[in-house]
């Protein structure tokens, strides 16, 4: 069989962190069997969807390096839907509706308040062609439901196992608005039937709506694909990510700093008892990924893991990947100067603050006990030009001609020459600092 899956996010708004999680779990399930991942943009919401967010939602893709195959926007396909519905009106297996929102409500209030389950009474199955035209005399217009069987729906769920539901517990799905807009499930129906989807991979709170698909697969005629729900994210305290979703869009964190890949390499195991390894390429992640390691408890997302993921991912990263970027923000291109400073970043752009560090300007902070020092080092600096031996040959000169040693001898070095007490070591700064500017540093330090 033809692996095909799909990504199917509404251009209504940012992709978030749970967005990517799907996104990559259909993506890696895809790649791994050699199949086909498909992006189909669900903007049958024409009011909220917009050019902009899809756009938004391409360029997110592109980040993390999930490039589709094939890119659908449901938009296009409005005739098709219109055919499919009304065959199905035809056959009776959908069926118009009347009740505004708010009886709606008042029915679901009665049936729990009576100890009943909120399923709807198929109302509109029992009206005559006579009050259905009077019902539209008053300006009503009609919602349209799909008709379930009332049997119990099972599937083998590539995550959570065996599935049953019984579809005389839920309401016939509303597939159409009284003002002619889709709901979800018949496009998405269509659209998996049409485009050959193979495997649905989605969240979990997508699991009961999976019992009307397969019946609307079924009456359509066409082959049901193979479903995986995985569980949602949480917090790292435990709580529901829901409200939080909107601070951890992509286009936020991409702007943070972070690796792609280490996003990327987080969330692929997030929610299997897999530990997360740093990685240099989304083929290792595709490599290592196995649907079948999801558990069925909720995952818990943290931002500050991905960060430390981030840093080990930065400090095993060989010279060749980041030789450009290097290059970008003037850095030597040297791998010796890469290995020498990685250890030290969280994210790259921290590299930008190291080359201030080396450039200039800098402020020295020198105490006033320190002074008389300063003015020593500088006398015996090493002669131009400095190499990667002069930091060494320096203090031990140092500390025969001072006495001191340890921090006493190492720390106002370093806070004359970089005005900070941590960082890379000075072994390297000082060589890439370079003779003239160390001078400088030092001269201003000892004053």
């Amino acid at each position: 069989m033809s692996i095909r899956t799909r990504f199917a996010p509404s251009p209504t708004g940012l992709l978030h962190v749970g967005n990517a999680r799907a996104a990559l779990f259909c993506f890696l399930f895809a790649r791994k069997a050699d199949g086909q991942f498909l992006l189909r943009l669900d903007d049958t919401d024409t009011g909220r969807s917009t050019q902009a967010f899809a756009e938004a939602i391409r360029a997110d893709l592109d980040w993390l390096g999930l490039c589709p195959d094939e890119t659908a926007r449901q938009s296009d396909r409005f005739d098709r839907y219109e055919a499919v519905f009304e065959t199905l009106v035809e056959q009776g297996h959908v069926y118009a509706c009347y009740e505004t929102p708010d009886e709606l409500e008042r029915k679901r209030k009665r049936q729990l308040a009576r100890g009943k389950p909120p399923v709807y009474d198929r109302a509109g199955l029992a009206l005559s062609a006579d009050e259905k035209a009077a019902l539209e005399g008053e300006g009503r217009a009609p919602h349209w439901r799909f008709k379930l069987s009332g049997d119990q729906i099972g599937w083998d769920d590539l995550v959570r196992g065996a599935q049953k539901i019984d579809t005389a517990s839920v309401s016939d799905p509303v597939i159409r608005r009284a003002d002619g807009t889709w709901l979800y499930t018949l496009p998405s129906v269509v659209d998996d039937l049409d485009m050959n989807i193979s495997h649905v991979i989605r969240g979990e709170d997508h699991v009961t709506n999976t019992a009307a698909q397969v019946e609307l697969i079924a009456t359509l005629g066409g082959k049901v694909p193979e479903f995986a729900h995985f569980s949602l994210m949480l917090g790292a305290d435990g709580s529901g990510l829901s409200k939080r979703l909107g601070s951890l869009a992509l286009a936020d964190l991409r702007a943070s700093g972070l690796e792609p890949i280490s996003l990327s390499a987080h969330i692929a195991r997030l929610g299997t008892a897999d530990p997360v390894v740093p990685v240099q390429t989304l083929q290792e992640i595709v490599d290592g990924f196995d649907m079948s390691r999801l558990g069925r408890a909720p995952a818990r997302f943290d931002p500050e893991d991905v960060v430390r993921l981030n840093a080990r991912i930065l400090h095993e990263t060989p010279y060749a990947l980041v030789a450009d970027r290097l290059a970008e923000i003037g850095a030597p291109a040297q791998a010796d100067f890469w290995e020498a400073m990685r250890g030290n970043i969280e994210k790259f752009a921290d590299m930008q603050n190291i080359m201030a560090l080396i450039n200039g300007p800098i402020t020295p902070v020198v105490e006033a006990e320190d002074a008389d020092y300063i003015r020593q080092a500088r006398a015996l600096l090493p002669d131009a030009p400095l190499s990667l031996e002069s930091w060494s040959v320096w203090t031990g000169q140092l500390k025969h001609e001072s006495g001191r040693k340890g921090r006493a001898l190492f720390m106002p070095l370093r806070m004359a020459l970089t005005g900070q007490s941590h960082g890379p070591e000075m072994q390297h700064l000082l060589y890439h600092i370079g003779y003239d500017e160390a001078v400088a540093r030092l001269e201003a330090g000892g004053k």
